[in-house]
């Protein structure tokens, strides 16, 4: 009876940071994107700026795929996650490993969510506009090709190359340089944790999947030798 109650409490508990984070995450970029010009910042602290920008590509920015199929990876991606979820609740896994699958599967969901509505539901955002709710569907992009909100800027470290060092002397460089969101930070901190506080259970995912390997290729030897 207890083990089913942890299930349930588990479950539940997996539901409620998921939703809680998308709610955060939603809320502080229809903030940004509804009152801020693209481009514009805001100086929080000397290491921390609300920087307003928007990327078609990966968390922090990065770009290899084209957006459509980005948006499709995620989607199948977050599916995955979120069945993984749900088996590991039935299975009775740690509530600590629940959570933090969760917080990554919250992150990109919150991606997603840019990805698939906002360009259906928001005027284009540019450095002399800010963007404004619009009748769906004739947003600035078109379904699954919106571009994601960004914001969060923490140069902590800003110094100059030394002017004798070669290909970069001179410049200026910035110590941790990208602009994320909330659902970015998700994504980060749940990957951390997962590896910082559930390395057994990430094993035991991996050595679960080279067993199904092993076992296909038993059963396909087997096949092969009849």
């Amino acid at each position: 009876m207890n083990h089913d109650k942890k299930k349930v409490s588990n479950g539940w508990l997996s539901v409620i940071l998921i939703v809680v984070a998308l709610i955060i995450d939603q809320v502080i970029k229809i903030l940004v994107k509804s009152n801020m010009y693209l481009g514009e910042s805001i100086q929080i602290t000397d290491w921390f700026f609300i920087d307003f920008i928007e990327n078609k590509g990966m968390a922090f920015g990065m770009t290899f795929f084209n957006k459509l199929f980005l948006s499709l990876m995620r989607i199948v991606v977050s599916c995955w996650i979120g069945w993984y979820i749900w088996k590991q609740v039935r299975s009775g896994a740690r509530t600590c490993y629940i959570l933090f699958l969760s917080l990554i599967l919250a992150g990109a969901a919150g991606n997603i969510l840019d990805s698939t509505f906002y360009g259906l539901i928001f005027s284009e955002s540019t450095p002399y506009s800010v963007a404004t709710f619009v009748p769906f569907g004739t947003g600035y992009a078109d379904f699954l090709t919106g571009r994601v909100v960004d914001m969060f800027y923490f140069p902590l470290i800003t110094e100059t190359w030394p002017s004798w060092m070669p290909f970069v002397g001179g410049e200026d460089f910035v110590f941790f340089s990208p602009v994320f969101n909330f659902a970015d930070a998700c994504v980060s901190v749940g990957v951390v944790l997962l590896f910082l506080f559930c390395r057994k259970d990430l094993e035991g995912l991996f050595a679960s999947k080279e067993a199904n390997t092993d076992k296909d290729m038993i059963n396909k030897a087997e096949s092969d030798e009849k």
